[in-house]
């Protein structure tokens, strides 16, 4: 041991959190919260009251313990890892031996159980986008222009909150992405910082949201969100039901699950993301990745748009097959990005 100082399990996740909270998004805070709080109760229910007395059998006991709950390999694998570095993080403050970190041993996932392959299918974004751009009643809602921007740009959910309403320029048909701390990060802080182009279409949407729908009110910074509610800039579950409310098919189609939309409940906000066919912000990800490279835009090019490592997009985004050919990207090709393209 280096020191004399020791937390309980509870006090060093907590400890571990606020240190996570300076570098990271409030969601990345709030996926290592709920990856830990199996740990520490593991460690509660098992009697041990400080981290100096976690040991490599422990560990052990821990890992047979989460796999008897019988959870997916990826779950599994993100419990551990996320221990593994809090250990880490105790073992600079001397709290736990040297070496107990390393006791950790995180399964290897393949590459089919690493990817999720729930995504928002072209063919499902193409119906849906087509529909609320000739809908008077849906067109330039909430749900409309996130999901034109979540598609044709491919960003993350901390990347739609991040927008004011002075990033977007509608006559350079562009998006500008700024890490703004504390408030509105960026995954990836300034290295997430880009101006992407979009079409005239999503222009077009965003035009008919900013006039009709978006509230014209400030956040308590003082700033004027791009997407905007009655509260200022919304929550993290606003965009997420925004986006489950969003895809559900039976806007456009019958039910595929027998249901009738005027009496189901999934149509109801607080129930959409029960809906077996919506999607969640990051299943749109992955299908924008996927669209955007069948588009014949090269890796690099989507890697910038969507602020993500091209071995990233090729290990979990990457569906289109392994043998894809992409053209050189043109310099006006992201402005021409949409989904009418798609049908010539």
């Amino acid at each position: 041991m280096r020191g004399k100082r020791d937390l309980g399990p509870r006090e060093a996740r907590e400890r571990f959190l606020d240190r996570r909270r300076a570098e990271n998004t409030e969601r990345t805070v709030r996926t290592y919260d709920n990856r830990l709080t199996a740990f520490v109760e593991f460690c509660e229910e098992n009697g041990i009251e400080s981290m100096s007395r976690l040991s490599g059998w422990d560990l052990d006991e821990y890992r047979a313990d989460r796999e008897a709950d019988e959870i997916s390999p990826t779950t599994l694998r993100g419990s551990l890892v996320a221990v593994k570095q809090l250990l880490d993080y105790c073992e600079d403050l001397g709290i736990v031996e040297d070496g107990l970190a390393e006791k950790v041993n995180p399964p290897t996932l393949d590459r089919s159980e690493e990817s999720s392959d729930q995504q928002l299918a072209h063919e499902d974004a193409e119906e849906l986008i087509e529909f609320y751009r000739r809908d008077r009643t849906w067109k330039g809602r909430p749900e409309h222009a996130v999901l034109e921007v979540a598609w044709h740009v491919g960003c993350r959910m901390s990347g739609l909150r991040a927008l004011d309403l002075r990033d977007y320029d509608p006559d350079a048909q562009t998006l500008e992405f700024r890490h703004r701390p504390p408030h509105t990060r960026l995954k990836n802080k300034e290295a997430g910082e880009r101006v992407v182009g979009i079409s005239e279409q999503v222009v077009a949407a965003l035009e008919t949201y900013i006039a009709r729908e978006r509230v014209d009110k400030r956040d308590d910074q003082g700033r004027e969100p791009l997407f905007c509610a009655r509260q200022g800039r919304p929550s993290d579950s606003t965009f997420r039901a925004w986006s489950y409310m969003g895809t559900q098919p039976c806007l456009v189609e019958q039910c595929p699950h027998g249901n009738r939309r005027e009496t189901c409940d999934y149509t109801r906000r607080n129930f959409s993301s029960k809906c077996p066919s919506s999607r969640a912000l990051h299943a749109v990800r992955t299908g924008s990745i996927t669209w955007q490279l069948l588009q014949g835009l090269d890796i690099e090019t989507v890697a910038k748009r969507v602020n993500a490592q091209p071995a990233t997009i090729r290990r979990h985004y990457y569906k289109a097959g392994l043998h894809e050919e992409f053209e050189e990207l043109r310099a006006d090709t992201t402005l021409k990005l949409d989904i009418e393209d798609t049908n010539e």
